[in-house]
Formats: structure tokens, C-alpha cells, sequence
């Protein structure tokens, strides 16, 4: 436990993002994005996609079309991409630990939530062969069901709200920059879980910066550690 953690409240709420955290859909986004920025002789690497992950979508888009200064708008290039997206998200797997995780906090009646920049329909296909842990999460949020997305705070607001959580005993998972600063923007602590391409300085405010989420002590943060008893409902 660091001294950061030892200073601050027991964690009795979870969030978590979804993309790169939770399923392992970032190549897929990128084999699409790089499928259509090549028709214009682009490329689409990571020292764009560092500035664009865990954004909502349109945000990203405007992004992308301005930098590689696409003959697109960012809705047409959303459209194009959307539809190489739908026929690759079904086979996304589970990132390392997510899943156990997810299940370790419902068994101990630990209130979770979703708080992802995902467009619903989207969402529905990414979660394909992972729909029964899935339905364990008590509420989701979306980056169109609040007025700004990510790095604004609103998104993990909103989340904490469904799920009776006070942010100062609220624990947020995230891969993204944009991500972290969202969460630390409403007075979260946040786990960092970045892509092993991100620059790892990016991340410097975070709670601690996981390889997996396979390293993450629960007993660090107050909660039950694997393989404990079931307990009683989390902030309750």
C-alpha cells in the first residue's frame, strides 16, 4: 500500500471503463481506423491514438480527421469505421483478470459500475460471449448519457450517483489519459491499467499504474481479498 492510498478513505463503490480495461477490443479499433485512413495513403499509429483513446467517439473522430487531415467529415469517417467495427467486436476477449475481478466484487456485494465512452449498440456487440458477468455490473453509464465526455468528470459523476457512491470512497479502473483525468477531475482515486504502448508518464497521478488487472491487491483499498468470505453489501 502506498502512502497515497494509507491517507484516504476505505473503497466501498468500483468503477470501470470497458474498452482496453475490461475487453481487449483496442486492436480492433485499430485494424478499422487504419482500414480507412489508408484509403488516403494515412497511417494510423500510436502517437495518435495515445490522444484519442477513451474518448467518446466524435470527439475522437475530429481528432483524427484534423490531424491526418482526412477528405472526410468526422461523421463520415464514423460511418465507415462503424461498420468494420460490428463485424470484428463479437470475438473480443476478456483483458487478463477482468473477469475474475468483476466476480470477486459482486460475490462480496461490492456495488460496480460501467462508465464508458462506448455508443450503446456497439457496447452490445463487444459484450457478445461476455454477457452473463457483464450483468453483474448494478448500472452503466455512456459518454452520450452525459453532456461531456471524457476528460470531463461527468461520466464517472453520473456513475457514482446510480450507485449511491460518494467519490471519496469510490474506485475508478481505467486505460485511457483521458480516462485518469476524468476521474481524478471528480475526486476519485483511479487505477491506471495502460496499454504497453502509452507512455507510462501519462499516468503519474494515478492511484497506481497496474500491467494487469491481474496485480490488483483488493486488500490495499479495504476490500475483500480473493478467496475471502462473502460479505455484506459495500456502503451499506
Amino acid at each position: 500500500m502506498n502512502g497515497k492510498t494509507a491517507a484516504r478513505a476505505r473503497v466501498t463503490h468500483v468503477l470501470f471503463d470497458v474498452d482496453g480495461l475490461l475487453l481487449d477490443t483496442e486492436p480492433v479499433y485499430t485494424e478499422a481506423t487504419n482500414a480507412v485512413v489508408s484509403r488516403f495513403g494515412k497511417t494510423f499509429d500510436w502517437r495518435l491514438k495515445a490522444n484519442m483513446i477513451g474518448r467518446r467517439a466524435l470527439d475522437s473522430a475530429r481528432y483524427l480527421v484534423r490531424e491526418l487531415e482526412l477528405p472526410l467529415s468526422a461523421e463520415e469517417y464514423l460511418a465507415e469505421r462503424d461498420v468494420i467495427l460490428r463485424k470484428s467486436f463479437a470475438a473480443c476477449g476478456a483483458m487478463p483478470g477482468a473477469e475474475e475481478l468483476v466476480r470477486h466484487l459482486h460475490r462480496h456485494r461490492i456495488p460496480i459500475a460501467l462508465a464508458t465512452s462506448s455508443a450503446w449498440d456497439l457496447f452490445d456487440i463487444k459484450i457478445t460471449r461476455h454477457t452473463d458477468w457483464f450483468a453483474l455490473f448494478d448500472a452503466r453509464v455512456g459518454g452520450d448519457d452525459v453532456a461531456h465526455g471524457k476528460p470531463a468528470p461527468d461520466i464517472f459523476l453520473e456513475a457514482a450517483a446510480r450507485i449511491g457512491a460518494d467519490p471519496a470512497s469510490t474506485l475508478i479502473f481505467e486505460d485511457a489519459p483521458s480516462g485518469l483525468a476524468a476521474g481524478l477531475a471528480a475526486n476519485m482515486r483511479v487505477i491506471a491499467v495502460p496499454d504497453a504502448n502509452m507512455d507510462k508518464a501519462r499516468y503519474r497521478d494515478a492511484d497506481a499504474v497496474l500491467g494487469s488487472l491481474t496485480e490488483f491487491s483488493p486488500e490495499d483499498y479495504g476490500l475483500p481479498g480473493f478467496g475471502g468470505a462473502a460479505t455484506g453489501r459495500g456502503g451499506a
